[in-house]
């Protein structure tokens, strides 16, 4: 399984399914994160936390514990 967060700089990736409950899963579902939106990773801060991606048109900088319930194609 492959994860957001295992993506690298300039991927454009689709989400798979959101793994994970309550108020984590619904954080990142409220961010634009649902089931087959395309996600591309602009940067990645240097020690990989966070994750700054744009997901339907805006930027999003997303920490690594939430990046890693996304999984990705």
């Amino acid at each position: 399984m492959k994860t957001l967060k295992d993506a690298k700089i300039g991927d454009t990736v689709k989400v798979v399914k959101l793994h994970g409950e309550g108020p984590l899963k619904r954080r990142v579902m409220d961010m634009g994160i649902t089931k087959g939106v395309e996600i591309y990773v602009r940067k990645v801060a240097p020690l990989g936390d966070p994750v700054e991606i744009t997901v339907r048109g805006y930027e999003l900088s997303l920490r690594r514990m939430d990046a890693e319930i996304v999984e990705i194609a």
